[in-house]
């Protein structure tokens, strides 16, 4: 194979522009030779005409070389994931265990990458390897979610996006608070039954793995372990986030499956049949897959959409590295604001930035030109990588005697959490059930589980509650701005009773507004199926 070279792109162009200045001054002479030549004048004998300058563009660039095998590691990567993601697919066809229990491809491939990578099959790739992608995928399904129009269908619509996406915010600003303080206890109350003394915030820290996911709990971990002395913290942190996606499955797809059979969901795309068990459709029901917005001659549909998705990743960043300069050094009143302007918050800027653009395309009378299904299909799509390759970036350390601790914290997270987002989800009006398995997805995973969940009782995102999670992403962290990025990085330096105020407290203030909320929201039309919930409790 021959090499390539890299080169500096300002040698090059200056190269370029020599090169084109002396074929001026060579053209220019041999005009002149020319007329010369045809007067009869050439006072000096006859000379030759000037020669071409010879111009190597080899030698115009650097011989620095680069090996395209090297070039192959994140696009092998990627292989790897959808390859697992393929495996998930077809077990979901073929093991019985998997169709009816309903388990979505994109974790079954991901537990399947997890054992691969977890023995080593595979040389030179490692859980780190699906870190950066997991993230981008993440930050696509959202910012491809805030491109695509309204539902036309009414009947899918759960009201106001504003009111349902303040559900989803209360709710989880309740689980954020009360699950640090509900696992800070735990781990107290395990310390005086057994006699151990293991730190409080090692149950604390539950918060940051269930409700937020893997990458704040090894951020907030990493600082407890570093800058106070908390052991394991970063370890133990990473592994409730992997519980968290456990639980997220284990108890949510059984959650969103009762759902479905009841007939509770609003859109009735999902419903449980032969298709939906094995995850494929008969040749004589494939539904299409969205229009074509630009005419093949020209631009694929599905290039014309991902370049829109493309310029909105270009137009944040750009944003972000704009403001992030301007932003350098600001310190009000002691605080850092750099890292809400830092690349790790790429989706939540991505967020708005597509919100932009699609009001810019409604408000111009464009929106003929952007295919709604496609861009849904975009947003499935991304939905899947992120949760597969979630799992395959998720590394369990060996627990030694931290096993029974982090599994009593655990249980009592699990059972806390489903409680809190099935009474309060229903509570929410029109698409309440919608709304709990999702809300529920997200207090254990990541949204990207309560996304996964969401599909399973809404097919194709049809009704409001994707939109719903997409603006709950941008009112949580108004919501919670204090304990993200105030008390959560100094929690271990707070007494139990000041963590227990400002954590409690914030969740006890989120709980006040639950009235005010329902006062807000429309009594949703009455099903006979509503009368009771999963274990008996009162839907009313």
């Amino acid at each position: 194979m021959p090499k390539l070279t890299q080169f500096d792109a300002h040698e090059f162009i200056q190269s370029i522009i020599q090169c084109l200045n002396d074929i001026l001054q060579v053209r220019t002479a041999r005009i002149r030779w020319r007329r010369c030549r045809r007067r009869g004048g050439f006072p000096e004998g006859r000379p030759t005409p000037p020669a071409a300058p010879h111009h190597s563009t080899r030698t115009a660039v650097p011989t620095e070389k680069v090996d395209m095998e090297n070039t192959f590691h994140g696009i092998i990567a990627f292989a790897l994931m959808v390859t697992m993601l393929l495996a998930g697919t077809l077990l979901r066809k073929w093991v019985p265990l998997l169709r009816n229990a309903l388990v979505p491809a994109s974790v079954t491939g991901g537990v399947i990458g997890f054992a691969v990578l977890s023995m080593d099959l595979v040389p030179g790739y490692s859980a780190s390897d699906f870190v950066a992608l997991t993230f981008h995928f993440f930050t696509l399904s959202f910012m491809s979610l805030c491109l695509t129009g309204s539902s036309k269908n009414t009947a899918l619509s759960g009201g106001s996006i504003v009111i349902g996406g303040l559900w989803l915010t209360v709710i989880w600003t309740i689980s954020l608070g009360a699950q640090g303080v509900l696992g800070y206890g735990v781990i107290v109350a395990y310390d005086q039954v057994t006699g151990s003394d293991l730190s409080a915030f090692l149950g604390a820290i539950v918060t940051h793995g269930f409700t937020q996911g893997p990458g704040q709990a090894l951020t907030y971990g990493g600082i407890w372990e570093k800058e106070f002395g908390i052991e394991n913290a970063a370890q133990v942190g990473l592994i409730y986030a992997s519980l968290g996606f456990i639980v997220a499955f284990v108890v949510g797809v059984p959650m969103a499956k009762w759902m479905v059979r009841k007939g509770l969901n609003a859109n009735k795309a999902s419903k449980i049949d032969g298709e939906f068990l094995s995850g494929f459709f008969s040749p004589q029901t494939q539904p299409e897959a969205g229009r074509q917005v630009t005419h093949p001659a020209n631009l694929d549909s599905l290039a014309y959409h991902i370049c829109l998705l493309g310029l909105g990743y270009l137009l944040t960043h750009l944003w972000l590295v704009w403001i992030r300069d301007l932003a350098a050094g600001f310190t009000p009143w002691g605080l850092n604001l750099d890292v809400l302007f830092s690349h790790n918050l790429f989706f939540l800027h991505g967020l708005v930035i597509c919100v932009i653009i699609r009001w810019c395309i409604d408000r111009a009378g464009l929106a003929r030109y952007v295919d709604d299904e496609s861009m849904k299909h975009i947003t499935g799509g991304a939905v899947d990588f992120m949760v597969v390759g979630t799992l395959m970036s998720i590394k369990f350390s060996v627990l030694g005697a931290l096993l029974v601790p982090i599994l009593l914290v655990t249980v009592a997270i699990t059972v806390f959490t489903a409680a809190l987002c099935m009474l309060l989800g229903h509570k929410s009006g029109k698409l309440g059930y919608e709304r709990a398995v999702t809300i529920f997805g997200c207090c254990c995973g990541s949204t990207g589980s309560g996304l996964l969940l969401l599909r399973m009782v809404d097919a194709d995102f049809s009704t409001s509650v994707a939109k719903e999670l997409a603006f709950y992403n941008i009112a949580i962290v108004v919501a919670t701005f204090h304990l993200l990025f105030i008390f959560a990085p100094i929690a271990p330096s707070m007494s139990a009773g000041m963590y227990v105020a400002v954590f409690g407290g914030t969740a006890l203030l989120a709980l006040a507004l639950v009235p005010v909320l329902a006062r807000w929201t429309p009594a949703p039309a009455a099903r006979a199926s509503e009368a009771q919930l999963p274990g008996g409790l009162s839907g009313s």
